[in-house]
C-alpha cells in the first residue's frame, strides 16, 4: 500500500490566518485615509479660534455638519486605534492572556468611542 504524497503546500493549506491579514490591513488603511481629512478639518476648525470656551463649543457642535463630522472622527479614530492595538497584542503577547488583552482593548475602544459620541450629542443638543 502506498502512502499518499503530502506536499508542503497541501500540509499548510487551511492552517493559520491566511486571508484574514489582508482584510485587517485594508481596514487600517481605509480608517487612516478617513482620519486624514477629518483631523485636518478639526485642526482647521479649532485653529480658527471660533471655539474658545464651552459656550462656543456648544454653538459650534450645534451645527449638524460639525457634530456629524465629529462623530465620524470619533468612530474612525477609535476603530483605527483598536485595529492597531490588536496587531500589537497579536505580535508581542505570546501567552494565553493574549485573548484577554485583545478583548480588553476592543472593549476599551468601543467604550471610548461610545462615550465620545454620547458626549458630542449631549453637547450638541444642549442649549
Amino acid at each position: 500500500m502506498t502512502m499518499p504524497r503530502v506536499t508542503a503546500y497541501s500540509a499548510a493549506r487551511g492552517l493559520g490566518a491566511a486571508g484574514h491579514g489582508a482584510g485587517h490591513w485594508w481596514a487600517q488603511r481605509v480608517s487612516a485615509l478617513a482620519l486624514a481629512p477629518l483631523i485636518l478639518w478639526l485642526a482647521w476648525a479649532l485653529a480658527g479660534g471660533s471655539v474658545t470656551d464651552y459656550r462656543d463649543l456648544t454653538i459650534w457642535l450645534g451645527a449638524p455638519v460639525n457634530s456629524i463630522l465629529m462623530i465620524l472622527l470619533l468612530i474612525a479614530s477609535f476603530h483605527h486605534a483598536a485595529l492597531g492595538l490588536r496587531v500589537i497584542a497579536e505580535d508581542y503577547i505570546h501567552s494565553r492572556s493574549r485573548f484577554i488583552v485583545i478583548a480588553l482593548v476592543q472593549l476599551a475602544c468601543a467604550a471610548g468611542g461610545a462615550s465620545g459620541i454620547v458626549a458630542t450629542l449631549v453637547i450638541a443638543i444642549s442649549d
